[in-house]
């Protein structure tokens, strides 16, 4: 456990949510909420002054939107690890999300504990995605894009393949780098390479193949 807490910043437009969420996580030594915001152009102003480690982002909020607004911290090259809370399972809002930089994606239904647990595995650097999304996450990509072929797999190298397994167990860039003791750039450039290879558009879909092709150690 480290010993400075996980700094959280709630972009929500529900004040009673926020307090809910901010006491809940009170309770936890290793995280803390750092800031609040009720809108978009709060929120990102409130991450360019606070840096946190973790954003929660609602995604329907009026006037800009959680998709929109996570689209403008990711052109500001915000670095937190940024998931989109809310209560939409529809699977477009799922995609759209993770397609725009989401690093997970939680439903508000979700009990308490689930939630600290899910918070806990996204400022360690995993992606994290509601339990019942998963399926229909897997079902959506699926229908969206080509199938990937054996051979491509087989024309990766040991180091993407190594970066593959690493990406389907969750973990980001940085924490990829750290494990293979090489640069959060050589990793990204492995990424697009394999990307290319196996003919897939983002690293979510990269980690549902490989759980599907049992890829996922």
């Amino acid at each position: 456990m480290s010993e400075t807490p996980a700094s959280i910043l709630l972009i929500d437009d529900h004040p009673l949510l926020r307090q809910g969420i901010k006491q809940l996580i009170e309770m936890e030594d290793d995280m803390e909420v750092v800031g609040e915001a009720s809108n978009s152009a709060d929120g990102v102003s409130r991450a360019l002054e606070l840096e946190p480690d973790l954003i929660l982002l609602d995604l329907n909020m009026p006037e800009v939107n959680g998709i929109e607004t996570l689209r403008i911290l990711r052109a500001e090259n915000v670095s937190a690890r940024i998931i989109i809370f809310t209560v939409s399972d529809h699977e477009d809002d799922v995609v759209a999300a993770l397609r725009a930089g989401a690093d997970g994606y939680l439903l508000k239904d979700m009990e308490p504990e689930d939630l600290l647990r899910q918070l806990h595995q996204a400022a360690v650097g995993r992606m994290v995605i509601s339990e019942r999304l998963t399926t229909l996450l897997a079902q959506a990509l699926r229908s969206q894009k080509p199938e990937v072929v054996r051979a491509d797999y087989e024309s990766l190298t040991p180091r993407e393949r190594d970066i593959l397994k690493l990406i389907a167990d969750g973990l980001s860039n940085k924490m990829i780098g750290r494990r293979l003791d090489i640069s959060d750039g050589t990793v990204k450039v492995h990424v697009k390479h394999l990307l290319k290879k196996l003919n897939l558009r983002s690293r979510v879909e990269v980690a549902v193949w490989a759980v599907e092709e049992g890829l996922h150690r």
